[in-house]
C-alpha cells in the first residue's frame, strides 16, 4: 500500500527502545527523588490594612516613598519562597504598604537588595515578559470570589504590565487597565509606587475586604517569594491563595462613564491591495459604562484596529488549519469569560476577518462582569459589506452579518464553575450566493477545581457538550454529527501530574463562529509527569520525565491516530537554562491525500494509506537574564513513509536596556518518495524603548513557501495610559523570478497608519 516506510520497521524499533526508555525514566525517578521535609503552613488567611490618606494629602508618583503619609500604612514584610526552597526565608527583605483615598489605591513597595549592581531590569515596553528581569507582582480579586482577579507587574525600570486573571484559572494579559507607576534604584534595593484608580477597576463599594497577594522575583537566584500561597502547588495565579485587604470604605467608581474617541489615516498601495487601496480616515469612539460597579457595558462605533500587531508567519505541514491568537482589544477585554476548553465554539477571529482580510465592524457591543454568584458575557457585533481579495486578482463579494455571543458562568464552592455558552450568526446573501438560515451554537461546560485534595493538592475533574444546528435548509445531517462533548480529569502538582481526556466531535462539527482543527473523532488522551528535585545534584533544581500517548479514532472505533511520546529527562537548571530529550512513536491512517508542499513550481501529495514513523528530538533553552541569550530544537523523524529533519533557532540580544533584536530560523528538510522538498522561514523582531512610554518595535518575516518577504514596524507613545499615538507602516514584497531569471523583489502591498486615541472618565 502506498505510504509504507521504506527504510526500516519503526514498530519493532519502538518495541525495543520504549521498554528501556520507560525503565530509564522511572530509575532516574527513583534515583532522584528525595524525601523532603513536610511544609508547615496555616489555612488562615494574612491580613494587610489599607489606611486612608488625610484630605490635601498627596503622593508625588516618583517611586521614592519619600512622603510623610507613607508612615500612616503598616508594611506586610512576612514573605516566604517559592523557589528555590519551599517555605524558606526570603534571602532578601520586602515590605509593601498601601494607602488610598477617594480616587485611587496606592502600592508603595520596598525591595531591599544588598548587591544593588545585581538587579536586572532589560525590558521597558509594556507588557512585555519579564522573565529576563527583577520583577514585583500582585494580583487584587476585588470580588474576593477565590475565582477572578487583576494582574499587575513592574521591574526596577518600571515597565507596566497588566492582564486579568478568569475563573477557572485562565490568564488574559492583553487587558490594558489605566494605571501608572514609578520606580527608583538605591544603594540598598530599590522601590517602586504605584496609582490605581478605583474607575479602572470593578467592585463591590459594599465589601468589607478584597483578595490581595504579592509576588517578588530575585532574579540573579531565580527566588520567587511570595505573601501567601507561597506552596508549589498553590501560587499568585490562584485567587484562591490570596490574603485579605481590609480598611477600605467610602469608595466609589465615580459615574462609570468612560469615552474613547480615535481618529485613524491609513494608506494602502500595491497590485495586491484588492479593495482597500487608496487612503482613507476614520473616526470612531469607544463608550464604556458601568450599570453597577460590578457589570460593564461598551459600545465600540466605527471599530478599527489599525494599531494591532502582524501574526507571527507559520510553515503548515499537516493537513490541518493553523490557530492564531487574537490581538484585537475589543475582543481581548474581558474575554476570559469566554473561554471553552478544547471545543472553541467561539473564536473571536471569526469575526471581521475572512481568509486573514478585514472585514468592516460597523458596531460592536460588551457586556461583562459579575451579578451575585453569575459570572456573564455578551458580544453584539454588526460587520458591514465588503469585497475579498480572492487571491488571483479576482475579488468577490461579501455581505454584512450580525454575531451575537453570550456566556454565564455560575459559581459552585471555592473555584469551581458550570457555565452555558450560545451565538449566532446571521448572514446577508449577496448576487448570486447561497442562502444561508441563522447558525446558532449552544454547549453547556462544567469545571470542579479544589486546591485541597487529601488536604493539599489540586485536583480537577472538567467536561463539555456542544450542539449546533444544520445551516443548511433541508440538511440531512444529524444531530450528532453536530455534536462535540469530552471529559478530562487531572491532578496537576509540583512532583506528580498526571491527566486523561476524552473528547468526541462529530463528522458535521462546524460551529459558525468557532474554531474547527479536526472533526469526526474520538480522542483518548492520558499522560503522566513525574517531576522530583534531587538535592544530590547541585546544578540541577527538578527534572521532568514523562509519557504521553494519544488513542484517536474515527466515529466505528477504526484507529486513526496513536501517539506514544517520552521525555525520559528534562533537566532545569538552578541557572534558568533547561535542556530536554524526547522519543516518539506515531500511526496514522490517512484516508484522503492532501498536499504536504505546494509552491508555484512544485506540488507533492500524500496519498491515503497507513503511515508508521519514529522520532526523536533534543531541545534547549538559555536563561533570559543573560544579555546573550536563545533557544533550539532538533528533530529527526519519519514522514508519510520518508523522512524529516527540522530545526528552530532564536537568539536573542539585549546591548542595554530598553533594546533588544531577536532572530528566529526554522527549517524543514524533508525527503519522500514523491519527492524532496526544504522548507525555511526566518524572522527578525527588534523594540527599542526609550522609556516605559515610548516603544518602536517591528518585524521582518520571510518564508520559502510564499516567497514573501513582510516588513512591520510600529511606533507607540503613550502620552499617559489611557491616551495613545500609534504610528505603523507595513510592506510585503514577492521575491521571484523576472523575465530572464533574475531574481528580484515585486511590491504586493504598502500601507501606513496613524491612530491617535485619548481616555476621558466621568
Amino acid at each position: 500500500m502506498v505510504g509504507k516506510p521504506s527504510q526500516r520497521s519503526s514498530r519493532s524499533i519502538c518495541t525495543s527502545i520504549i521498554p528501556a526508555l520507560v525503565a530509564l525514566t522511572l530509575g532516574l525517578s527513583a534515583h532522584t527523588v528525595v524525601a523532603q521535609d513536610p511544609v508547615v503552613t496555616t489555612e488562615v488567611r494574612p491580613t494587610m490594612q489599607a489606611a486612608r490618606m488625610p484630605q490635601g494629602a498627596e503622593i508625588e508618583l516618583d517611586g521614592r516613598l519619600d512622603e510623610s503619609v507613607w508612615a500612616l500604612a503598616t508594611p506586610i514584610t512576612e514573605f516566604r519562597q517559592q523557589e528555590p526552597v519551599e517555605g524558606g526565608v526570603p534571602s532578601e527583605p520586602t515590605e509593601i504598604r498601601i494607602l488610598y483615598d477617594d480616587d485611587a489605591l496606592y502600592i508603595g513597595a520596598m525591595l531591599y537588595d544588598s548587591n544593588p549592581e545585581g538587579i536586572l531590569a532589560y525590558q521597558l515596553q509594556r507588557d512585555a515578559g519579564l522573565g529576563t528581569d527583577d520583577r514585583f507582582m500582585w494580583i487584587i480579586s476585588t470580588f474576593n470570589d477565590n475565582r477572578t482577579g487583576y494582574f499587575f507587574e513592574t521591574n526596577p525600570a518600571g515597565l507596566l504590565g497588566d492582564g486579568l486573571i478568569e475563573g477557572g484559572g485562565g490568564f488574559n494579559k492583553r487587558w490594558n487597565g489605566i494605571w501608572n507607576i514609578r520606580t527608583e534604584i538605591h544603594d540598598n534595593g530599590w522601590s517602586a509606587e504605584v496609582r490605581i484608580p478605583f474607575s479602572t477597576l470593578n467592585f463591590d463599594p459594599s465589601a468589607d475586604s478584597w483578595g490581595i497577594n504579592f509576588q517578588r522575583t530575585i532574579r540573579r537566584f531565580n527566588e520567587e517569594i511570595l505573601w501567601n500561597g507561597w506552596r508549589r502547588t498553590e501560587g499568585l495565579f490562584r485567587p484562591v491563595h490570596t490574603g485579605r485587604l481590609e480598611g477600605l470604605e467610602d469608595i466609589s467608581q465615580g459615574r462609570g462613564i468612560e469615552l474613547k474617541p480615535f481618529i485613524n489615516a491609513s494608506t494602502n498601495s500595491g497590485p495586491a491591495a484588492g479593495s482597500s487601496r487608496g487612503s482613507d480616515t476614520e473616526v470612531g469612539i469607544d463608550i464604556t459604562y458601568s450599570f453597577t460597579p460590578s457589570l460593564r457595558g461598551a459600545l465600540s462605533l466605527n471599530t478599527d484596529f489599525a494599531e494591532v500587531e502582524v501574526d507571527n508567519r507559520q510553515v503548515n505541514l499537516t493537513r490541518f488549519p493553523l490557530r492564531f491568537p487574537e490581538q484585537r482589544e475589543f475582543f481581548l477585554e474581558g474575554s476570559g469569560v469566554f473561554s471553552f476548553n478544547w471545543a472553541d465554539p467561539f473564536f473571536s477571529r471569526r469575526i471581521g476577518l475572512v481568509n486573514g482580510q478585514e472585514v468592516p465592524i460597523d458596531f460592536g457591543a460588551r457586556l461583562g462582569g459579575q451579578v451575585g454568584d453569575y459570572e456573564l458575557g455578551l458580544y453584539q457585533v454588526r460587520t458591514g459589506d465588503t469585497t475579498l481579495d480572492n487571491g488571483d486578482g479576482t475579488v468577490r463579494p461579501w455581505g454584512a452579518e450580525d454575531f451575537t455571543v453570550g456566556r454565564v458562568k455560575r459559581r459552585l464552592f471555592q473555584q469551581s464553575h458550570v457555565g452555558l455558552i450560545y451565538t449566532r450568526r446571521a448572514s446577508e446573501s449577496v448576487t448570486g450566493g447561497p442562502m444561508l438560515d441563522d447558525r446558532h451554537t449552544i454547549g453547556a461546560d462544567f469545571d470542579f477545581y479544589t486546591s485541597q485534595f487529601m488536604g493539599r493538592y489540586n485536583a480537577q475533574i472538567e467536561g463539555f457538550m456542544v450542539y449546533h444546528n444544520d445551516p443548511v435548509p433541508g440538511g440531512t445531517s444529524s444531530s450528532s454529527d453536530r455534536r462535540s462533548q469530552g471529559l478530562r480529569w487531572s491532578f496537576p502538582n509540583d512532583f506528580l501530574r498526571v491527566h486523561s481526556s476524552y473528547r468526541e466531535f462529530g463528522e458535521a462539527w462546524d460551529p459558525a463562529v468557532g474554531f474547527v482543527e479536526r472533526r469526526g473523532f474520538r480522542r483518548h488522551q492520558p499522560t503522566i509527569t513525574i517531576a522530583p528535585r534531587p538535592q544530590s545534584w547541585p546544578l540541577v533544581r527538578q527534572t521532568e520525565h514523562e509519557v504521553f500517548f494519544e488513542y484517536l479514532t474515527d466515529l466505528d472505533d477504526r484507529l486513526l491516530t496513536r501517539n506514544l511520546n517520552i521525555t525520559p529527562l528534562q533537566l532545569n537548571f538552578e541557572s534558568g537554562d533547561r535542556l530536554g530529550f524526547e522519543v516518539g512513536q506515531n500511526f496514522e491512517r490517512l484516508d484522503r491525500a492532501f498536499a504536504v508542499y505546494n509552491t508555484s513550481d512544485e506540488t507533492i501529495i500524500i496519498q491515503p494509506g497507513d503511515y508508521d514513523s519514529d522520532k526523536w528530538s533534543i531541545s534547549g533553552n538559555t536563561a533570559g537574564r543573560r544579555m546573550l541569550s536563545g533557544s533550539f530544537e532538533y528533530e529527526q523523524s519519519e514522514f508519510w513513509g520518508g523522512d524529516r529533519t527540522s530545526l528552530d533557532l532564536q537568539g536573542t540580544v539585549r546591548s542595554r536596556r530598553g533594546m533588544s533584536l531577536t532572530a528566529n530560523y526554522q527549517h524543514n528538510e524533508v525527503t519522500l518518495p514523491q519527492g524532496d522538498f526544504d522548507t525555511n522561514l526566518v524572522r527578525l523582531s527588534w523594540a527599542w524603548n526609550l522609556n516605559p512610554l515610548v516603544s518602536f518595535t517591528g518585524n521582518v518575516q520571510y518564508d520559502d513557501i510564499s516567497e514573501v518577504v513582510g516588513l512591520y514596524a510600529r511606533l507607540r507613545w503613550i502620552i499617559q495610559p489611557g491616551n495613545d499615538v500609534f504610528v505603523v507602516w507595513s510592506n510585503n514584497w514577492l521575491y521571484d523570478d523576472g523575465p530572464l531569471r533574475d531574481s528580484r523583489f515585486t511590491r504586493l502591498t504598502s500601507g501606513g497608519a496613524i491612530k491617535v486615541n485619548y481616555t476621558f472618565r466621568f
